[in-house]
């Protein structure tokens, strides 16, 4: 007796089940409102007599540029028509069921920040070529610290110690330059601090299975008691021979540091700075071409199926919590030997949750995460910005920037973001 299988008509755009998927509002919704802002708040609460003088020069580079001088309201009505309707294009993609493309939502971003500073600098002069180098700098240690998040978490294990990372990396570099009085002997002390920090995270949470969110942030108590207490006793004690560290010396590299607006962003920097400009696409190869990039992936997505053609799963989970380790330790270098030049308590105020942030909002990819971690350092250096253009705006909400925008981040764009399968799932053979 056989039996006839009919087979199933496939799906097709107009089927049922094409026409049940549910529609997502919540970036339609989420642009329409900045839009509203930028509209109602940077645009028609405006002086028209206003305009908004933008500063393309530095004071490194001998050429001289004229200044870009706006009208404040005019150019920010164009720009908030420009993102409403990108806004009602959104919703008609979402209506339709269609994706929202990422560089659409980049575009958007970049004109509402664009926005932002016309509006904040309405009647005064903005030194754009200074926001976007304090930008850099401050986003440097994010990014490695975003970084070091990717290569542990795309290896199966969750991160939460990368505040505590950049902390042990930032004080040991302090310690070990203040009493060798050489940066590089503090590099290479920020680089044995991370991995250490690296080795309690990978021992509880590949060795022995215990949550690795509940790991990361007991490390990072650790970290910041023992720092505090070694601050304490010994540096403020003799602040000459323990937090008096040799920092790093800018490099501007001949020729191209001239070249007015992009000499001083990207060929007028410290060595971690360029370390930093080379770690980024070196990863993003690394990750997407080499036999560890493959490996590392493989274990972070499907780690039984790795374990079946012979690769050592905890083995490779153990090399990149370590590696990570090393990058956020060299990233936390920055804030003793790069911007503060002495440790102070809880010097990275935070900043590795951001980093950890950036890398939830950049899909665990290394390009998008530096572009959040670029996002978050703006919006840290914006506040001064801010400051220094006697903008109107009270200094508390000010100081909430950066973390208002991880909060938007995080609740806004981070359920279009899927994490590494076994994200967090120890590997028991």
């Amino acid at each position: 007796m056989t039996t006839t299988v009919t087979p199933k008509t496939p799906a097709t755009p107009e089927s049922p089940e094409t026409a049940l998927a549910p529609r997502k509002w919540k970036t339609p919704i989420l642009l329409g409102v900045f839009a509203l802002v930028s509209l109602l708040i940077f645009s028609l609460r405006l002086d028209p007599s206003l305009t908004t003088r933008i500063d393309l020069n530095s004071r490194t580079v001998p050429i001289e540029l004229p200044p870009l001088v706006l009208p404040s309201m005019l150019t920010n009505l164009i720009l908030s028509t420009l993102m409403i309707a990108f806004a009602a294009y959104t919703a008609k993609l979402a209506y339709d069921r269609k994706k929202i493309p990422m560089w659409g939502i980049a575009l958007f971003a970049a004109l509402w920040v664009i926005a932002l500073i016309v509006w904040v600098g309405a009647g005064a002069n903005v030194p754009f070529v200074w926001l976007l180098t304090g930008t850099l700098a401050i986003s440097t240690p994010l990014v490695f610290g975003s970084m070091a998040g990717l290569v542990s978490e795309r290896a199966g294990v969750v991160n939460i110690a990368i505040e505590g990372q950049l902390l042990a990396g930032a004080f040991a570099s302090a310690l070990v330059s203040s009493m060798t009085g050489s940066w590089v002997a503090g590099i290479l002390a920020a680089l044995v601090a991370g991995v250490l920090v690296s080795v309690v995270l990978a021992l509880f949470s590949i060795t022995y299975w215990v949550e690795q969110v509940v790991v990361g942030v007991v490390i990072n108590m650790i970290v910041i008691g023992l720092t505090s207490y070694l601050y304490s006793g010994l540096m403020a004690s003799n602040r000459e021979l323990y937090n008096s560290p040799d920092t790093y010396d800018a490099w501007p590299i001949p020729l191209l540091s001239s070249i007015p607006i992009i000499g001083p962003v990207f060929f007028s920097h410290s060595i971690i700075t360029y370390l930093m400009f080379i770690l980024v696409p070196l990863l993003t190869w690394a990750l997407f071409n080499t036999r560890w990039g493959l490996r590392t992936r493989s274990v972070g997505e499907h780690p039984k199926a790795a374990d079946t053609v012979g690769i050592n799963v905890n083995r490779n989970r153990w090399f990149n919590v370590l590696l990570s380790g090393a990058i956020a330790g060299v990233g936390g270098s920055f804030y003793t030997l790069g911007s503060v030049g002495a440790f102070n308590q809880e010097v990275t105020s935070g900043q590795g949750y951001i980093a950890l942030a950036a890398l939830i909002f950049g899909r665990w990819h290394p390009v998008y995460a530096t572009l959040a971690a670029l996002l978050f350092g703006f919006a840290s250096n914006f506040r001064t910005l801010a400051t220094q253009v006697g903008a109107n705006v009270p200094s508390e909400l000010l100081s909430m920037v950066p973390y208002i925008v991880t909060v938007l981040a995080v609740i806004g764009f981070v359920g279009q973001s899927r994490g590494p399968a076994a994200s967090g799932v120890p590997y028991i053979k």
